[in-house]
């Protein structure tokens, strides 16, 4: 009889052990959900506020109106050097995702430690950068160049217009996208996936939505203070985003 007792209680307690197995796995899995959800939201705002610097569609609106291209056509030329701006930035994303892969198998669980100290020493890099003179210097001088062709009004052949405008989007890749993709190393392809969707979506509509806004002359949407500000912004986005992966993900 006791040996019946005790054969049950093992067995109790084999049951209990699975069950709080499987909550744990549940848990854990959830709460990777979420992180790389996080994620995938902050790189839309990142993505999205990056394509709303006037560098990303101010040359667009000055070049449509110097060749009389219509809103139309000025729109799809946008996405198209949108689109070479994002695969641009994929090719390095990739290039950072095959080399996290490798390194997370062995690294192992102190993988996300690193990736997270190494997005809030970015973030910090950022920060820095925003008081750093050379970096104003830097930004003042694209404003100004991207002004000066505002004011230019030389026709040139379409092929070279929109040759020009393409190549300056796909050989300047978003970097502040960067430490996202190093975010979501974790999550292998699946993630690389998502965030590459991501960051489609958000800089090509990002794009059109400013280009379009400019175009249909709305004269008061300023967006200066996003491009004196932008490293800041990215840099305090970078840290949030270096604590989330070092609290929760395993």
């Amino acid at each position: 009889m006791r040996g019946l007792i005790a054969g049950a209680a093992f067995v109790a307690d084999e049951g209990a052990t699975a069950e709080g197995a499987d909550g744990l796995a549940n848990f854990e899995a959830k709460m990777s959900g979420t992180v790389l959800t996080g994620i995938a939201l902050t790189g839309f705002a990142v993505a999205f506020l990056h394509a709303a610097i006037p560098t990303h569609w101010l040359p667009f609106v000055a070049t449509g109106r110097v060749q009389g291209w219509n809103h139309a056509r000025t729109l799809a030329i946008t996405a198209l050097a949108g689109t070479g701006h994002v695969l641009a930035t994929a090719a390095l994303g990739l290039l950072l995702t095959i080399f996290g892969v490798a390194l997370s198998a062995r690294v192992g669980v102190w993988f996300p430690r690193v990736v997270g100290g190494l997005l809030m020493v970015l973030g910090l890099f950022f920060i820095l950068r925003q008081f750093v003179s050379s970096a104003h210097s830097h930004t003042h001088l694209i404003g100004a160049a991207h002004e000066h062709a505002c004011e230019s009004r030389t026709r040139t052949s379409d092929r070279v217009a929109i040759g020009s405008l393409f190549a300056i989007l796909t050989f300047s890749p978003c970097e502040s996208f960067l430490p996202i993709y190093v975010s979501g190393i974790r999550f292998g392809w699946s993630g690389f996936a998502l965030l590459t969707l991501v960051l489609s979506v958000a800089t090509v509509a990002g794009m059109l939505f400013f280009t379009w806004v400019t175009l249909a002359g709305i004269r008061n949407f300023r967006l200066r203070w996003l491009e004196r500000h932008e490293n800041a912004m990215m840099g305090g986005v970078l840290l949030a985003v270096g604590v989330l992966v070092m609290l929760f993900e395993k």
